[in-house]
């Protein structure tokens, strides 16, 4: 029986004992952004339309052209609000 195709050195098993966990670590914390996100949004109270007074995304400091947020993750309406809301200066 020839063994010497099979033979791993000890080299490559370190490796793999290295790289496998971090994959799963990073992976698992990519899950963990989406559920993040998800999260973020209702902890701000975020709606897909505007807030009192009619204040809107697209008025607010945080606001990011076209549908961006520095404070809610993900994606926003221009014309959605939270709670975090500040005008724009």
């Amino acid at each position: 029986m020839d063994h010497s195709s099979k033979n791993v050195t000890r080299g490559d098993a370190l490796k793999q004992l290295i790289v496998l966990p971090a994959l799963a670590g990073m992976l698992a914390a990519g899950a963990f952004s989406t559920a993040e996100a998800a999260d973020n949004k209702k902890q701000f109270k975020y709606q897909d339309k505007p807030g009192p007074a009619g204040q809107k995304c697209s008025g607010c400091q945080f606001f990011k052209k076209p549908n961006g947020c520095s404070i809610v993750h993900g994606k926003i309406s221009p014309n959605g609000w939270c709670i975090a809301w500040a005008k724009k200066h």
